[in-house]
């Protein structure tokens, strides 16, 4: 039996089918992965392709790790010269070769977010605009769309229609200037670079397009214009196109996505074959019933019908609350439930809701229930305090052209160096038109700098003698080094606090991302460079740091969620208002709805055995009370696939203990506040004894191992006194510490 006898009807002809123009409308859960992987393995085996000839676009890390897997399972040692990679790892390894035909150097530094606000800072700082009527993250929202839609400064300027949009172009004319002088990209010009690398250099552009004779785009709907219009150059000559989609679940407008992009193939390449996968193998059929009913109602859609051979399943449970602390109470309770009963692990379920802000209760009920949880989008590792001053000395050795990296170490340690005379080299580099860093090696130019002059001096010898160790260093010996060498690490020790302690853990961290990172190239037969750790961990997505193997509830808005799938869903705040968003209900663009309504139906199919939808009559947002009514999406569902839990109207009088009967609600607050696990007893007994004594060293499950202070005997207890080696000293019940004595 072949590889491919293994596969439906459909996903066989969409493998068998190589050659010209072909799209994929894969409807959710319907193996799309499976398909691209076979594809890949087919063109190798049966068609004779070089496997350097293919390349396959996915949009995140871990979509990219999951194929390379499946990739190299299937075809074997040859699989490894495929290039399989997202949009911006393609872009930046052209780039790395071939940045210097458009006039940058090739070891550029990559600006996350926080780079671009710092950056956008200076702009407006140095063009003297209101930050309060030109706010920092609307600015870089419209030159991202700019970019997006490959509208250069100059074209913006030109089409502006008032003094602001002039104003916004001149701005986004400054932040590329700065972009250019600091040597490096953005994530939106790591495609819009890649675009005008290939319509100004043919020669380039014939290159790559003789090598990758075979191009495959996973999630086409996601792609923006300038992400179009690369793939399209690229494949334009073999036009040897596969891209896989799924129009029902275009949700990222706000990115600059065009939806166009998929509805449209046919007229842009006339000659596409389509082929629809329909046939789900994720979910029950009552769950895809709902999908199906509620996508049904968009226009702007190919049509398709979701169908699996699964169990028809339970009914989707919906739940309407009082207000949204009785909605998570409900919500983590019934996880508590289900895991404490056996039915499920707390990875097996996920908390999905619309904004970031409904997080809050829910991780508050889950601290109360003693329930594990992650939450897919906060404080992102990399943007840590200590993180980001380790990678700018990084950034710094690597390229010492990016302004930010520079002025964000010159004082880190404290070297002296105060406002007034950075503002003096700044200045200085601005008039000569350097950068900051090539200021500093000038210092003895800049006037009235007086005694700073040595500081800068010593700095700079500082980082010329890193620059100079890099070659022979690896990347886990540079950055060890660059910790001793500015005493970041023993600072934090003298410190000698929690927050501290946990500073140096995230270093620790650091230190063991090279490793791994050294690891993976040496696997790959690569060399581990500078350069190319430094764009790894630039291009880290959220929903990265998620480890399937970790037993924790996930928490994540719904858009974090493409991609990922659980046997139990819970979409929180289902409301007219909150989900779909009133913008969305008041917007004059229908189309606004219709992105809502694949929203939801992305959440609906991301359940696997049981979806469960839950709203509340009133809910507390930015301090004033809201009263909406239940979602229209969940109003789109028919009746007969849905279950119908209790509806709170009111709070109810407490009932007489005599009275047996208990309002479905009450049994909801029961399971919350009966914990995930049961403990035998809290009740301690006192021992005739303890096994230590004053002066033993014992340990802690906790605290680690620690030496016995003081031991007073109590009426219900011992109380124990133990100074511990990391966590200090702490006083505790004998019973309840379960001391060992070492």
């Amino acid at each position: 039996m072949s590889i491919y006898e293994s596969l439906n009807n459909m996903q066989q002809e969409a493998v068998y089918h190589t050659e010209g123009p072909l799209l994929i409308l894969a409807g959710a859960g319907s193996g799309k992965t499976r398909v691209l992987t076979h594809r890949i393995a087919y063109l190798i085996a049966e068609k004779g392709v070089n496997p350097w000839n293919i390349l396959a676009i996915t949009f995140t890390n871990k979509a990219a790790q999951e194929m390379r897997e499946r990739v190299d399972k299937i075809v074997g040692l040859d699989g490894g010269s495929v290039w399989v990679s997202t949009f911006h790892s393609t872009c930046v390894r052209i780039l790395r070769r071939h940045a210097d035909r458009i006039g940058y150097d090739n070891n550029f530094t990559i600006y996350d977010t926080d780079d671009q606000k710092t950056l956008i800072k200076d702009v407006c700082r140095r063009l003297n605009v209101d930050t309060k009527k030109y706010k920092e993250r609307s600015l870089l929202a419209q030159i991202s769309h700019a970019k997006d839609e490959l509208v250069t400064p100059d074209e913006m300027l030109m089409n502006a229609a008032d003094f602001n949009e002039k104003k916004v172009a001149e701005i986004y004319r400054e932040y590329q200037i700065s972009l250019r002088r600091n040597n490096a990209f953005d994530f939106d010009d790591l495609i819009v670079k890649t675009v005008e690398l290939f319509q100004n250099c043919g020669e380039v552009l014939e290159s790559y397009q003789e090598r990758f004779r075979y191009i495959m785009v996973d999630e086409y709907q996601d792609t923006n214009t300038a992400q179009f219009k690369f793939v399209s150059i690229l494949a334009s000559r073999y036009e040897n196109l596969c891209v896989v989609g799924d129009d029902d679940q275009s949700i990222y407008k706000f990115r600059g996505a065009n939806i166009g992009n998929i509805l449209g193939f046919e007229q842009v390449f006339p000659e596409a074959k389509v082929i629809r996968l329909e046939q789900n193998y994720r979910s029950t059929q009552n769950i895809l019933n709902a999908a199906n009913e509620v996508i049904a109602n968009n226009t702007e859609r190919k049509p398709k019908t979701l169908w699996t051979e699964n169990p028809e399943g339970e009914k989707i449970h919906f739940r309407q609350f009082m207000n949204g602390f009785e909605e998570a109470e409900y919500v983590v309770g019934d996880i508590a439930s289900r895991r404490r009963e056996g039915k499920c692990s707390y990875r097996d379920c996920a908390i999905l809701y619309r904004t970031n802000a409904q997080s809050r209760l829910f991780e508050e009920k889950c601290l109360l229930a003693n329930i594990p949880y992650k939450i897919v989008g906060g404080v992102n590792f990399y943007a840590r305090k200590e993180i980001k001053d380790l990678l700018s000395y990084m950034k710094t050795i690597d390229n010492a052209s990016d302004d930010l990296a520079v002025r964000r170490i010159l004082n880190v340690p404290k070297r002296g160096i105060g406002a007034t005379t950075v503002g003096r080299v700044q200045q200085y580099a601005d008039h000569m038109q350097i950068s900051f860093y090539d200021a500093l090696r000038v210092s003895e130019e800049i006037p009235s700098l007086g005694r700073a002059q040595s500081k800068i001096d010593g700095f700079v010898t500082f980082i010329q003698s890193l620059k100079s160790k890099a070659a022979a260093y690896t990347v886990e010996e540079l950055l060890e080094e660059i910790i001793d060498l500015t005493g970041y690490v023993d600072e934090l020790k003298e410190e000698d606090t929690e927050e501290s302690r946990a500073r140096i853990e995230n270093i620790d961290e650091l230190i063991s991302k090279t490793v791994s990172y050294q690891e993976a190239m040496a696997a790959e037969g690569r060399e581990a460079t500078l350069s190319g750790f430094l764009e790894e961990i630039a291009l880290v997505a959220d929903i990265d740091s998620v480890d399937p193997d970790q037993d924790y509830v996930l928490l994540m808005t719904l858009h974090s969620a493409k991609g990922l799938e659980f046997p139990y869903v819970y979409l929180a705040g289902m409301e007219d208002g909150m989900f779909p968003s009133s913008m969305c209900i008041f917007s004059a663009d229908l189309s606004d709805m219709e992105e809502e309504r694949r929203l939801c139906y992305v959440g609906i199919t991301r359940a696997m055995k049981e979806l469960t939808l839950t709203s509340a009559q009133q809910r507390m947002v930015r301090g004033e009370t809201q009263y909406n009514r239940v979602s229209r999406f969940v109003r789109e569902i028919p009746r007969e696939l849905v279950e119908l839990g209790h509806t709170i109207q009111e709070h109810k009088p407490k009932m007489p203990e005599t009275t047996s009967a208990k309002s479905s609600y009450m049994q909801m607050k029961m399971a919350f506040q009966a914990k995930a696990f049961q403990p035998k007893s809290f009740q301690v007994k006192k021992a005739e004894s303890l096994d230590y004594g004053v002066g033993d060293t014992v340990r802690h499950v906790k605290f680690g191992v620690g030496i016995v202070k003081d031991i007073v005997e109590g009426g219900r207890d011992y109380e124990v006194t133990v100074d511990f080696d990391r966590a200090g000293t702490k006083k505790m019940f004998a019973g309840f510490a379960k001391l060992k004595k070492i």
